[in-house]
């Protein structure tokens, strides 16, 4: 801790209250005012630590305005905390808005380790922990979601959603009609009494769940078969890799080496593509 005033970002429990840490309670009671997503979660989760702090009501309806609010705190010399219902602020939840501004005026940004609900449900998926990508929420409306997807299923590394028990179902079998049958994991109630971990295909977890209760998180195998890879040209498999943080050139040689072609061929087709655009 120094002098100056920061903005702590404080991850709060996913579920299990025994989950927080020593050091985000030190940083609660430490910090000036808590602006948090809900007041009411967090007033029950300051009397259950017998925390006394001031809460500002601040959710994704009201950011815009807030950053300004934070700002004249530190401005004032006071430290700053933030917190959302449940697990790390900004991972799809408010925060992100906040963080930008605060960064701009030149104020240092303190991010707490602590509870979020992806890490549990891919360390326990029993697919590949990394790489991996993290989307969160895909779009609520299905011709919107199944855009996203369509971008998503030739990533040839895990990936993670989360979705609310009411629309668990129907986001499986969306996933199911763009991606195909993948191997997959669905936890729910991560950390809770009722946790549950479903395993297998898409169509086999989605006939499991008899009842979408909870919130829950979606793992599933990424693009790796020579099949899916095949029906990409071989610009779009060599930009896979690019965005994938590869080098040209070794994108080039791994594309050459899974594509059972010269590498100067590919090499040579790649950069005819890049030039004609």
């Amino acid at each position: 801790m120094n002098n100056k005033p920061n903005l702590y970002l404080i991850p709060t429990p996913i579920g299990n209250l025994d989950d927080i840490t020593i050091r985000a309670l030190k940083t609660l009671e430490l910090v000036d005012v808590i602006f948090c997503e809900d007041t009411r979660e967090t007033t029950k989760l300051l009397h259950h630590y017998h925390i006394k702090n001031k809460l500002v009501s601040c959710h994704e309806f009201n950011e815009e305005k807030m950053k300004e609010k934070v700002l004249s705190y530190l401005q004032l010399g006071s430290n700053v905390g933030v917190v959302t219902d449940q697990g790390t602020p900004l991972i799809s939840d408010p925060g992100y808005k906040i963080v930008e501004f605060i960064i701009e005026h030149h104020y240092t940004v303190i991010s707490l380790p602590g509870p979020t609900a992806f890490v549990p449900a891919l360390t326990i998926s029993g697919l590949p922990p990394q790489p991996f990508l993290f989307y969160g929420f895909l779009n609520a409306k299905e011709v919107k979601q199944k855009k996203e997807l369509e971008i998503l299923k030739v990533f040839p590394y895990t990936v993670i959603f989360y979705e609310a028990p009411h629309r668990i179902l129907k986001t499986l079998q969306v996933l199911n009609s763009v991606f195909g049958d993948r191997k997959a994991c669905v936890v729910r109630e991560i950390s809770k009494k009722y946790e549950t971990a479903y395993y297998g295909s898409l169509t086999e977890i989605k006939s499991s769940i008899n009842e979408p209760k909870g919130e829950f998180v979606i793992v599933v195998e990424g693009a790796r078969t020579e099949t899916e890879l095949e029906n990409l040209s071989i610009s779009e498999h060599i930009e896979l890799y690019l965005a994938d943080g590869m080098s040209t050139n070794d994108a080039i040689k791994k594309v050459a080496k899974e594509r059972h072609i010269a590498k100067s061929i590919i090499y040579k087709e790649y950069h005819q593509n890049k030039e004609g655009e």
